[in-house]
C-alpha cells in the first residue's frame, strides 16, 4: 500500500461546513487564528491547507486511512439531516454522527502525546526493573553482546535500554507499526463505549461556533470554565462541532436543543485551549475571531505566569 503523507485530523467534510466564499475566483475558503501566535494574521485558506498532519500514521497508513473513510463517508447525509432538523430520523445518521465524533476525538494529536508519554513511562519503568530485579543476568548478556565487563548500575542502565532498543516492540514503535495498531486500537474501543451514550445536537441562540485542530473533546460541565482532555470515562461529554451553527455531543438521551452565549462561548473557549496550533472559522467572522484572538493571548500569558 502506498504511504499518505498528508493527513487530515480534522475532516476536510468537517471543515467545509466552517467555509464561505473567499476573494473573487478564490472559492470556500476558511480564517485560521494561529493560538500560539494570536497576533499573527494568517492569510484565508481551503480545506485542503488546514487540518492535517504530514506523515501522522507513518506505517501502512492506508489501512488507517481506509477505517477513518469508513467514517467519513456517511457525514454528508448526516449532516443533510442535522440541516434539516431531522438528526434522528435515521439510525443510521444517528450512528454516523457519534462515529465522527469518537474519529476526532481519537484522531489527534492529544492522543498522539499520550501515546508518545505513554510508550517513554514504560521504557523507563521497564529499564529501572531489569537493573534492579536482573542484575547479573544483564552482566552476562552485556559480556556475550560486547566482551565488556559491567561494574555499576549506570553501565547496567544504559545496557538495559540498549537491549529495550533491540526489542520487537521498540522497533514497531519506532517505525510506526505499533502507534498505527494503537490508535486503530483505540478508535475501536472508544465507539463500542460511545455507542451506550446517545447523541445531543446544540446549536447557540446567538453567536457561532470555531473549531480546533483538536475538535473531538472531552468536557466535564460542573466547573467554570469547563474543564477538559480527560479520559472518555471521566467525562460528561465528548464535543464536536460540526458547523458554524451546529455542535455535536454525547449525551444521556437524544436532543435536539440550543445553549445560550455563555455556554458557547465555554464551548469555544475549550476549542480554542485544546487545539494543538490552529482554530477555524469562516471568512468573515469578525466577532468571533476577535474572540479567539484574545481568548488565546489570555491563555498564554495565564499559562506563563
Amino acid at each position: 500500500m502506498a504511504q499518505i503523507r498528508r493527513q487530515h485530523l480534522v475532516s476536510q467534510v468537517v471543515l467545509k461546513q466552517f467555509t464561505a466564499d473567499g476573494p473573487e475566483g478564490s472559492g470556500l475558503q476558511l480564517r485560521p487564528v494561529d493560538v500560539r501566535h494570536p497576533e499573527r494574521r494568517n492569510k484565508l485558506a481551503s480545506t485542503r491547507t488546514c487540518g492535517w498532519v504530514d506523515t501522522f500514521v507513518a506505517f501502512e497508513s492506508a489501512s488507517a486511512e481506509k477505517l477513518w473513510d469508513s467514517v467519513e463517508r456517511g457525514a454528508h447525509a448526516a449532516f443533510e439531516a442535522v440541516y434539516a432538523g431531522t438528526p434522528f430520523a435515521n439510525p443510521l445518521h444517528i450512528k454516523a454522527l457519534r462515529d465522527l465524533i469518537v474519529l476526532h476525538y481519537v484522531r489527534s494529536h492529544r492522543y498522539r502525546s499520550t501515546y508518545l508519554n505513554a510508550f517513554e513511562t514504560v521504557s523507563v519503568k521497564l529499564r529501572g526493573q531489569l537493573v534492579r530485579q536482573y542484575p547479573e543476568q544483564l552482566r552476562r548478556e552485556a559480556l556475550r553482546q560486547t566482551r565488556l565487563h559491567l561494574p555499576g548500575s549506570g553501565s547496567l542502565d544504559a545496557f538495559a535500554e540498549r537491549l529495550i532498543e533491540q526489542s520487537e516492540v521498540a522497533q514497531e514503535f519506532e517505525n510506526g507499526k505499533l502507534f498505527r495498531t494503537s490508535i486503530e486500537g483505540m478508535f475501536h474501543k472508544v465507539r463500542a463505549a460511545a455507542a451506550k451514550w446517545h447523541l445531543e445536537v446544540l446549536t447557540p441562540e446567538s453567536g457561532q461556533f470555531l473549531i480546533g485542530d483538536n475538535p473531538g473533546v472531552s468536557v466535564r460541565t460542573d466547573t467554570k470554565p469547563f474543564s477538559y482532555n480527560m479520559a472518555f470515562n471521566d467525562a460528561h461529554s465528548i464535543v464536536l462541532p460540526i458547523s458554524p451553527r451546529h455542535l455535536l455531543a454525547l449525551g444521556r438521551e437524544n436532543l435536539v436543543g440550543t445553549i445560550p452565549r455563555t455556554t458557547v462561548n465555554e464551548l469555544n473557549t475549550v476549542q480554542i485551549r485544546a487545539a494543538d496550533q490552529y482554530v477555524y472559522m469562516p471568512p468573515r467572522s469578525t466577532r468571533l475571531e476577535t474572540f479567539a484572538r484574545v481568548t488565546a493571548r489570555r491563555w498564554r500569558a495565564d499559562r506563563t505566569d
